[in-house]
């Protein structure tokens, strides 16, 4: 059973790993390209949207869960469930992609995204995912109706605003859904975690391609289907509380980003030697906030790029502990399970 189980996770890890290289030649002959801000001297511009091959990898992923679900266990059980996921992350992935071929600048407005993304919840609400929430027994009707959209369409929108950094996007996916599939896994709802995995799988390959010095970015097309994943494993998991917990670095990014009026960006001015610097007087983002700390730990006072992706990554991995040490989670059951 193991050995079958694997099978989703092999197939996404290499469909991406086929399918990005491929993206990245194609993106660029296009020009579907992007500058890479943190660079000195980019002359060579970097593939956008290469979040699309992640995505593909995990749609084949879990298809293939269910066929071997299917066709080997003779089970239907969840299939509702997860084929509501799939068109949530094929919506939400959509949009960002429209986000992306508009180009970030421009982009589809406040407004028209927000709508969309609303759209995007429908396949959840559908059928009547409520029921599997905790929080149903107090709000009944309410919750698909009203909190199941603000976490899916607050965990899309928001998740693309801590960006802009080498791998941070990626990293930081990684260890949120690692983080979701372990308590889903201890909790019982293993096929949750399954499909964490499936994309966790993809994402590792994807960020081999993004980390420091990038040959890809991940694009809305990414940022919104992982943020649209944690909204729909804490929902079908029961576990919207840890969930939110899990979430509270990009809930500070955002009500930095609130300060700033939406208005300022989370990329630094950069130095001749590529060290970074604080772009504004005041902090607008967990990024600008990291190269201040930075800056004041280093005693040369020479900050780069991949340690503020590091600074934020051991920031959420530090949030994710005491998560589970809050929520009386023990990651080290897995083992002697």
């Amino acid at each position: 059973m193991e050995i079958l189980l694997s099978i989703p996770i092999v197939i996404s890890i290499l469909a991406t790993l086929f399918i990005l290289p491929a993206w990245i030649k194609r993106a660029k002959h296009v020009g579907l390209v992007g500058k890479d801000m943190h660079k000195v001297d980019a002359k060579e511009k970097v593939a956008e949207a290469g979040g699309v091959s992640v995505i593909i990898g995990f749609i084949l992923g879990v298809l293939s869960y269910i066929a071997i679900k299917t066709f080997y266990f003779k089970s239907y059980d969840g299939a509702l469930e997860i084929f509501s996921l799939i068109s949530l992350i094929l919506i939400v992935a959509f949009i960002g992609f429209t986000d992306d071929i508009v180009g970030w600048k421009i982009g589809l407005s406040k407004t028209t995204r927000i709508f969309f993304l609303i759209f995007a919840s429908f396949p959840i609400i559908v059928i009547n995912a409520g029921k599997f929430g905790v929080a149903n027994t107090v709000l009944g009707a309410s919750y698909p109706l009203i909190l199941m959209v603000i976490g899916i369409v607050g965990a899309c929108a928001t998740f693309n605003f801590l960006a802009g950094y080498n791998g941070l996007e990626t990293s930081q996916g990684i260890l949120l859904l690692s983080a979701l599939t372990i308590v889903t896994y201890l909790n019982g709802t293993t096929e949750l975690s399954l499909i964490g995995l499936i994309m966790i799988g993809a994402l590792g390959i994807f960020y081999l391609f993004n980390r420091f010095p990038a040959k890809t970015f991940p694009g809305d097309v990414l940022t919104y289907a992982i943020g649209g994943l944690v909204a729909v494993m804490a929902i079908f998991g029961h576990i919207e509380k840890i969930a939110v917990f899990f979430f509270i670095p990009y809930i500070l990014e955002t009500l930095l980003k609130l300060r700033g009026k939406l208005k300022k960006e989370s990329f630094a001015k950069v130095n001749a030697d590529g060290s970074l610097e604080m772009p504004y007087d005041k902090v607008y983002g967990l990024e600008h906030l990291a190269i201040y700390l930075l800056k004041k730990i280093k005693p040369n006072k020479k900050v780069y790029e991949k340690e503020v992706v590091y600074l934020i990554n051991i920031f959420q991995l530090v949030i994710i502990i005491v998560g589970f040490i809050i929520f009386k989670v023990n990651p080290f059951s897995i083992f002697s399970a």
